[in-house]
């Protein structure tokens, strides 16, 4: 049986993660190599995240004969939130082709720097294994409410990933939705008075995107 993971995971220990978080913190990175580093540091994530995933055995038609068969024994579900998230989404289908996209748009407001949902949509979440897709976690206010929606729908367990974390954005997400797991590629020290997090690496949808911010 797979060993299961700690509640909050951090890729710290991990140099080939390490250096693609090099790359996206690094401010000369091109929108092109950041969209490689994201989609690359994005399968890295959702592997820790379902190392425990249940498994389900299965028969396929090799060219041959009937040949044994094992993948995922829950529906995966991975909900980017709208725009960041979607640079790890194809790293996440990298590794897990069969999962199933819902979409969760969220945007801030730069005066009271709380977020407003404007779209969501999902497939059906009951029973399912649910990764949340949001690169920068700050004050984890974004993160929180994405994950309280999807856990009316349904959802069995519900993990965030992201590539840069707060603590503040950490305890936020496990006090408000207890049970969630989170796994980052990093934990930065603060955030600034806008709520950026600092050292960071900018926005990164801007950056993903090649957008001004």
């Amino acid at each position: 049986m797979p060993e299961t993971p700690p509640e909050v995971l951090v890729l710290d220990d991990d140099p080939i993660a390490g250096v693609q978080l090099a790359s996206l913190r690094d401010g000369s990175t091109s929108p092109e190599h950041f969209r490689h580093h994201a989609r690359r540091l994005g399968s890295m994530l959702a592997l820790r995240a379902v190392q425990d995933l249940p498994g389900a055995p299965s028969t396929v038609a090799s060219p041959l004969g009937p040949a044994p068969a094992f993948g995922p024994g829950r529906t995966v579900v991975v909900v980017p939130v709208l725009r960041a998230g979607l640079g790890l989404l194809g790293g996440v289908h990298d590794v897990i082709p069969t999962a199933l996209v819902g979409m969760i748009g969220l945007e801030r407001d730069e005066e009271t720097l709380k977020a407003r949902r404007y779209y969501f949509k999902v497939p059906p979440l009951d029973g399912a294994w649910v990764l949340v897709l949001e690169p920068m976690l700050a004050t984890g206010g974004s993160a929180s409410d994405a994950v309280a929606a999807l856990d009316a729908e349904g959802a069995e367990q519900v993990t965030v990933l992201s590539v840069v974390a707060t603590q503040t954005g950490i305890d936020r997400i496990r006090s408000e939705n207890p049970g969630t797991r989170i796994v980052t590629a990093a934990i930065d020290p603060e955030l600034d008075d806008n709520s950026y997090i600092v050292p960071g690496l900018g926005d990164f949808g801007d950056r993903l995107f090649g957008t001004p911010h």
